[in-house]
């Protein structure tokens, strides 16, 4: 039988140690609280040294505004704070720590020293706690104006806890990983970190583009700075900001991704769902996206206080903001070109990625794509070669020949032949000759072929070096970027069922389906609500007959509910679209003319997104004299 227990208050020490469990795990959580206490106290220089990956001591000294003598240990005590002072400073919360819990927390595992010295004050203060008893010791010491803050012996006084830390560089790793992410935040800072008295990390202050672009590289990695392309965007008072790896760079982890809200790093599930939405056309299957990027709102509209180690927020306007961060970095990759490629170290300059960039969801591609497909390839001035469209005599506005589509050698079904045959026949061209380009003139991006190799790869010279190109990727690219244009201007023909598919959903979901009823329509779809929890699907859009009907509406509700949008739809017609480019582009051993090889390689240049196939593949690379001249030891 259970025991009938009182209840009463927790002692002190015991409710800062459950505090501890909830803000401090490792070393690496101590250190984030006091590098954010350092930068809310101003500080234009944090300093940070470590001992065995931070176990045996810790110890952060700041140039901020300094802490008086009578708030030490005042600063020591539960839900004490001097950032927050009511319910509408919370509201708009602006420092970095803010529940007053960090530094109690701390002190109740470890043994800490703080001293501190205020401006005005003509001496420093230190006070000096441990873990067993709490009580706090304060005395005159000498410090310049700052604070610093020195923990030592971390989890002594808990060694079950202690047994659950890794190995000193597991601990450190994630340490310096936590010491990058506020490098990243605050370029105004400098910042120094020693590990067993060793220099690791050396910060300087950033202030121009330059010195943030060169901070960037320092923490990311040259390579990344070398293969990002700088945004900056901004759209009734929402700025975006900051890098954006190309596909090309992608990562097998999601380990250099940086995503920061008013200058506080989060990992949020619906800014997750936007950059994946983003980059869903051009990255290959398992890679993840690469970027460091600054979203400035009012702080009104995020809440950031859900989570104990602030980690996560919730946006007041979500699907807002969710739509504006895929448009955003949808529209900044469609717009990458081969020269953006070929530079070899990214502009320190940020540029707006167009006057439409964040006005548009996941259906962007459908409601943008008319005003590009009257966009021709122009070309190269001096020279009068033509667009792999018209060399290969017919395609897609520059893409795949629809004439040798054969629908019985692939598995798109008869219906899916008939409506792109419907859609796209009236759009090819007529062949027309395509003389050598003038060589002597401005090389373009991609400069100009010279042979083919094996019938798979086309061999280019560029102002740089040497071009290799994957001749099927990038008209298959070029012909997939076709189809959705073309298709996003006619629009989705929609089929009606000769017996409407019932399908059961709870009432919440019947409600999404009928506020967004509209938005199914203008996709092919027609829904009718019979009850409470049931659906009735009367109509299909023409090219997913084939697909699962309930399945795909029940994941496309339930992905309206949990981000206020969805791409399903589109990316089932994607898959389509993606099909019929790859059956439509040259295969290989198709012996290619140079005037032939010269159209692909124009309209590469001016195709979105053709540095990668339909599945993320890269579609062309280059070989610069350098590294060819390395290659062959000449200079040496």
């Amino acid at each position: 039988m259970t025991e009938l227990r009182r209840i009463q208050l927790l002692n002190p020490r015991l409710a800062n140690q459950i505090a501890a469990g909830e803000v401090v795990e490792r070393p690496a959580s101590v250190i984030k609280e006091l590098l954010e206490n350092s930068l809310d106290a101003g500080a234009k220089r944090i300093d940070i040294d470590v001992e065995q990956g931070g176990i045996k001591l810790l110890r952060v000294r700041d140039d901020g505004l300094g802490i008086p003598a009578d708030d030490l240990p005042l600063a020591l005590a539960r839900h004490a704070t001097s950032k927050i002072r009511d319910l509408e400073d919370l509201e708009r919360v602006m420092s970095m720590g803010f529940r007053g819990e960090a530094l109690a927390s701390i002190s109740s595992v470890a043994r800490l020293t703080m001293t501190s010295r205020t401006a005005d004050a003509t001496e420093a203060w230190q006070v000096e706690t441990e873990g067993r008893d709490m009580e706090s010791r304060v005395q005159p010491a000498a410090h310049p104006v700052g604070t610093s803050v020195e923990v030592r012996d971390l989890f002594f006084n808990t060694p079950a806890r202690r047994k659950f830390l890794r190995t000193e560089k597991t601990e450190f790793d994630h340490l310096q990983e936590v010491v990058r992410r506020l490098a990243l935040a605050r370029f105004d800072v400098a910042f120094h970190l020693r590990h067993n008295g060793k220099s690791i990390l050396a910060l300087h202050e950033a202030r121009d583009a330059q010195a943030r672009a060169r901070r960037v590289g320092a923490v990311c990695g040259p390579a990344f700075l070398e293969q990002a392309l700088p945004l900056e965007v901004e759209r009734e008072g929402v700025r975006l900001w900051g890098w954006v790896g190309l596909p090309t760079f992608s990562r097998s982890q999601a380990d250099l991704q940086y995503f920061y809200v008013n200058g506080r790093m989060v990992r949020d599930k619906l800014v997750a769902h936007a950059v994946r939405q983003a980059y869903r056309d051009v990255l290959f299957n398992g890679r993840h996206p690469t970027f460091v990027l600054f979203l400035e709102v009012d702080p009104a509209v995020v809440d950031v206080n859900v989570h104990p180690t602030k980690h996560e927020v919730r946006f007041r306007e979500s699907r807002m903001v969710h739509d504006f961060l895929y448009g955003t970095l949808h529209r900044a990759l469609g717009e990458i070109r081969p020269e953006d490629q070929l530079a070899s170290v990214a502009p320190a300059v940020m540029r707006p990625t167009g006057a439409t960039a964040g006005e548009f969801g996941p259906q962007g591609e459908m409601s943008l794509a008319a005003s590009l497909l009257d966009r021709q390839p122009q070309p190269v001035d001096g020279s009068e070669t033509s667009s792999i469209s018209a060399v290969l005599g017919g395609g897609v506005g520059g893409g795949a020949s629809y004439r040798s589509y054969r629908p019985e050698s692939s598995s798109m079904t008869a219906e899916a032949s008939g409506a792109y045959q419907a859609f796209y026949a009236p759009l090819a061209p007529s062949a027309v000759a395509a003389p050598l380009p003038d060589v002597q003139g401005d090389i373009p991006p991609l400069g100009y072929a010279v042979a083919q190799l094996k019938g798979v790869y086309i061999l280019a010279e560029g102002a740089q070096g040497l071009i290799v190109v994957d001749m099927h990727a990038a008209h298959e690219r070029i012909t997939y970027e076709r189809l959705k244009t073309a298709m996003a201007s006619e629009g989705l023909r929609g089929q009606p069922l000769l017996v409407p598919e019932s399908v059961a959903l709870s009432q919440r979901e019947t409600d999404c389906a009928e506020e967004h009823a509209e938005w199914f329509h203008r996709l092919g779809f027609e829904l009718q609500r019979l009850g409470p929890e049931t659906l009735a699907i009367r109509q299909i859009p023409v090219l997913l007959k084939q697909a699962h009907a309930a399945g795909l509406v029940r994941d496309v509700i339930a992905d309206l509910l949990e981000y206020g949008t969805s791409d399903r739809i589109q990316a089932h017609l994607n898959e389509l679209l993606a099909t019929m480019a790859c059956h439509g582009a040259i295969r290989a051993n198709r012996r290619l003319s140079l005037p032939e090889m010269n159209g692909l390689l124009r309209d590469m240049e001016q195709t979105e997104r053709s540095g990668q196939c339909n599945h993320g593949r890269p579609t062309w690379t280059q070989m610069s004299m350098d590294q060819l001249d390395k290659l062959f030891m000449r200079g040496q």
